[in-house]
């Protein structure tokens, strides 16, 4: 089954239009959730990612702009951001993002293979480490997880009791190449496809495809695009509409 990972796109629709112009043909797509927040395009991405269809996971951004959260726990710029996000949506597209689903998420046809945000257990939660995975992996009973919300490319493995970083070659990542990782049996892993906005292009614009020894598992994320015309994008909408205020703050 070959999978198409989507995660942490942020509203960012050239980098979605590059990265499905660059993915090779699958059979199923996956949404690591923060589809919107930060980026220019909430509306745009959000219509595209619906047509794709797939399997769907919230993030926090996702959570925090259809309102089930406040910005209160989020930075100076994410939560203006996610204000500014909010106020721009359909009102279909805020409904539909209010239902997307909380983590983990799966499949009956892969069913050793789990789907979040930030962690199995916390969808706002950091995997940055390998201390960070080797409570994760520790817990879970499934072979692959999925995950994103770091915005950084990469994995973990558990093989016995030790916890192992994986990370792309210096020369690939450079040279916007994919990167294969072959996943080994017997062994659990926790994989980032890292994120397709432009703003972190340095640790997610290369590919990365997964691979089993049966081949029951093959998934590809790739983030070419053009990062300084986004931000222009986004900066002359800020301008045009300017920056809401959080009614649920203010008390209204």
């Amino acid at each position: 089954m070959r999978i198409l990972l989507l995660s942490d796109i942020h509203s960012n629709l050239e980098a979605l239009e590059a990265c499905l112009a660059a993915a090779p043909s699958t059979d199923a797509t996956v949404n690591l959730g923060d589809i919107v927040g930060y980026g220019a395009s909430p509306n745009e991405v959000t219509v595209r990612v619906r047509n794709l269809g797939g399997i769907f996971v919230r993030g926090n951004h996702d959570r925090v702009v259809a309102g089930i959260d406040t910005v209160e726990n989020f930075n100076p710029i994410a939560g203006a951001a996610a204000l500014w996000s909010r106020a721009q949506l359909t009102s279909e597209n805020l409904d539909w993002l209010r239902d997307l689903p909380k983590g983990p998420v799966g499949t009956n046809e892969l069913s050793a293979v789990q789907y979040v945000h930030g962690a199995p257990d916390n969808e706002d939660r950091y995997v940055v480490t390998p201390q960070d995975a080797a409570v994760q992996l520790m817990q879970t009973s499934m072979d692959v997880t999925f995950f994103g919300h770091t915005h950084i490319q990469g994995a973990f493995q558990l093989g016995g009791k030790f916890v192992r970083s994986v990370r792309p070659a210096y020369e690939t990542v450079a040279k916007q190449e994919v990167w294969d990782l072959r996943l080994k049996e017997g062994v659990k892993y926790m994989i980032n496809p890292g994120s397709l906005d432009s703003r972190v292009m340095a640790t997610g614009g290369v590919g990365l495809r997964c691979l089993t020894r049966s081949s029951a598992l093959s998934a590809f994320s790739a983030c070419p695009t053009n990062c300084a015309r986004h931000k222009k994008k986004f900066w002359l909408q800020v301008f045009r509409n300017g920056w809401p205020r959080d009614s649920q703050q203010d008390g209204k």
